[in-house]
């Protein structure tokens, strides 16, 4: 979608108003189709049965309960049966299913993390995270909202193209995701289990750090907090695949 187009969308929506909850939109900026997966955490619906299909330059409006919880993530390279809604993705894949009800992707997949509100907060926590890897390009970003905290969430650089070699994925001879250090290694000391499941123990690794230098406003291990969480109190936040250098 060209940029002018996605900021005249994003114009009308502000003349919107809503009630409870909040509006989540879907914009595939993408050259090819995306198959967003989306999985409420426990004790949180899952709209749209947990998937759908998201052709390039297209935008799908999400509208998720108050103090919804949960995760989406972008699918490539998928082929379902439409009678059956079966198929596989080369990334992000939930069991071969179009409708990932209730089940999470398969890393390496870029994330997009949010609590919208808490019992104990009205605040709206979101993020973008590199801890199960990546996959594709994605940014969240408030439409207005209150706070100090509201900014962009972001991996917008595509990590495929300078992954290290022992964490490419590969399918068809083609780079189609890169790995984390902690799924590469499946170690506490990577992944901030055991031992190291605190932020004194954990540190970045080396490709941490690579990860943080690329895209700085993406969680690069378990505990970028500093640097990776935001927290705004909006009524509508556009998830954008590929999405345009926001600066």
């Amino acid at each position: 979608m060209p940029i002018s187009q996605l900021l005249c969308f994003l114009c009308f929506l502000t003349s919107l108003s809503f009630s409870d909850g909040t509006q989540l939109i879907i914009v595939n900026n993408c050259k090819e189709s995306i198959w967003p997966g989306i999985l409420g955490t426990a004790g949180h619906p899952t709209p749209q049965e947990g998937g759908f299909h998201l052709p390039s330059g297209e935008q799908l409006l999400l509208d998720v309960p108050e103090n919804w919880s949960g995760r989406i993530w972008g699918r490539q390279g998928c082929c379902f049966d439409p009678s059956t809604g079966k198929g596989s993705c080369q990334t992000g894949d939930c069991a071969g299913l179009l409708q990932c009800r209730g089940l999470g992707g398969v890393p390496p997949a870029t994330l997009v993390e949010m609590t919208l509100a808490t019992p104990k907060s009205a605040l709206h926590f979101y993020d973008v995270s590199l801890v199960d890897g990546f996959n594709v390009p994605v940014s969240m970003v408030p439409i207005g909202g209150s706070g100090d905290g509201c900014g962009v969430a972001a991996c917008e650089a595509d990590l495929n193209v300078c992954c290290p070699l022992n964490l490419v994925v590969k399918k068809q001879g083609r780079v189609v995701g890169c790995k984390s250090a902690c799924l590469a290694a499946k170690s506490d000391r990577y992944c901030c289990t055991g031992e190291f499941a605190n932020p004194k123990s954990c540190k970045p690794s080396v490709f941490g750090h690579l990860f943080k230098a690329i895209c700085p406003r993406a969680y690069s291990y378990a505990f970028d907090d500093s640097t990776g969480l935001k927290t705004c109190m909006a009524s509508r936040y556009v998830i954008t695949f590929c999405p345009p250098n926001l600066g």
